[in-house]
């Protein structure tokens, strides 16, 4: 924290000149074909007690600092080497992308890429860390934490009922029992790894790709024997305007807790998620319209039975304005919802708590590529320890 002060501190003393002075452009070298990038992120706001904004990795998304660098190697017109190294809170330096890109055709959309590749389940992913996300929070499809885990089972629907709201730090009887963070219902804060394909005709846009895990657990080292199979489709039928649909099927059960399943039940453990998505921008407004539905199969370990599949769905609304010379404000409502099931005693509940979240704020670019943000976020739940929580945060985000 005694870091983001300093930087809030240095940046807010810096007059418009002055920030100027820093770095604008990727640093090149050989004629352009070697490019370096870099950014940097510092988040500050209260406590969420609530855990309402915790992702995959522990970190709260509202109260962390981020330094990213990138770079893109270009043997030749048809072979390239890209990556991206990345710290969060100064805690471990993590290879967030290192993947080869070929091309075959100079004059054909046609890409193939391997390694630890770029997300394709849906729009939001890959622009999750950069200045096209206009609030400081995550949409929670691409970061709330259900109860559901890749090395833990809940032996029955009462077990799985009484985590509600708590996949910051669940735990059940089958598999590992040491209380540990669930599952999103897609993960913003890891790449697949795996091969891809992209390719376009006109004002369509095709990629798939085979990687391993699932949508909501991306593995480097495949931890059990499925591959995930993921594909998107974009289409721009006019300017402005962008349509776009995801599907992913994929194994996220880990091979301990498959081998912990009696034989005679189905132990795949498959995730399966569908994303529909629209953006359309115009003038000085940009609106953006995201779902996503998923679905986990898990065994009916006991009684009363944990119905097939557990489902959740995600639906989000947001929208930008510009109205001054690099000034903005923003908005997004969103909801988080799942199917009923059936406890002891005729109990019947969702299976995890239902979340709506609302933020709103707005950001002013101190130079092109510095802006700082300000937003509140207002989260409710039908569930856990604590239901309500309103978070406001300051952000500065910085790239070249």
């Amino acid at each position: 924290m005694r870091v983001v002060v300093l930087v809030l501190a240095a940046c807010g003393a810096t007059s418009p000149a002055e920030a100027q002075a820093l770095p604008s452009e990727p640093v090149t070298f050989g004629g352009g074909r070697v490019v370096i990038g870099g950014s940097a992120t510092a988040s500050i706001a209260p406590e969420d007690t609530g855990f309402f904004n915790y992702g995959d990795y522990e970190h709260n998304t509202l109260r962390e600092v981020r330094i990213g660098m990138s770079w893109s190697v270009r043997a030749n017109d048809h072979f390239s080497l890209l990556g991206e190294l990345r710290t969060e809170n100064f805690e471990h330096v993590k290879p967030f992308a290192l993947f080869a890109r070929v091309r075959p055709w100079r004059d054909r959309r046609f890409d193939i890429q391997a390694g630890r590749i770029p997300p394709t389940f849906g729009p939001f992913v890959r622009h999750a860390y950069g200045h096209e996300n206009p609030l400081i929070g995550y949409p929670l499809a691409y970061q709330y934490l259900t109860s559901l885990r890749t090395d833990s089972l809940p032996a029955n629907a009462d077990e799985l009922l009484r985590m509600r709201g708590r996949g910051w730090l669940s735990n059940f009887g089958i598999g590992n029992q040491e209380p540990a963070h669930g599952l999103p219902l897609v993960t913003a804060f890891s790449w697949d790894t795996g091969v891809q394909v992209s390719t376009g005709w006109r004002a369509l846009d095709v990629t798939a790709a085979v990687t391993n895990g699932s949508a909501s657990n991306p593995r480097v080292d495949d931890d059990n024997d499925g591959k995930q199979i993921v594909t998107r489709v974009t289409l721009r039928p006019i300017v402005g305007l962008t349509l776009g649909t995801s599907f992913s099927r994929g194994q996220f059960g880990a091979r301990p807790l498959v081998d912990e399943v009696p034989a005679e039940h189905d132990r795949r453990f498959m995730q399966q998620a569908y994303g529909a998505d629209l953006e359309y921008s115009r003038d000085h407004w940009v609106a953006r319209l995201d779902s996503v539905l998923s679905e986990w199969r898990i065994p009916e370990a006991g009684l009363p039975a944990v119905p097939a599949p557990l489902r959740a769905l995600a639906m989000s609304a947001e929208g930008r304005y510009t109205f001054l010379p690099g000034m903005y404000v923003a908005a997004r409502a969103e909801h988080l919802a799942f199917n009923r099931i059936a406890g002891s005693g005729g109990r019947i509940s969702e299976w995890e708590a239902p979340v709506t979240r609302v933020e709103v704020g707005g950001g002013y670019y101190l130079q092109r590529n510095l802006i700082a943000r300000l937003s509140v976020q207002v989260n409710r739940r039908d569930g856990g320890r604590v239901r309500k929580s309103t978070l406001p945060a300051f952000q500065l985000l910085y790239w070249f």
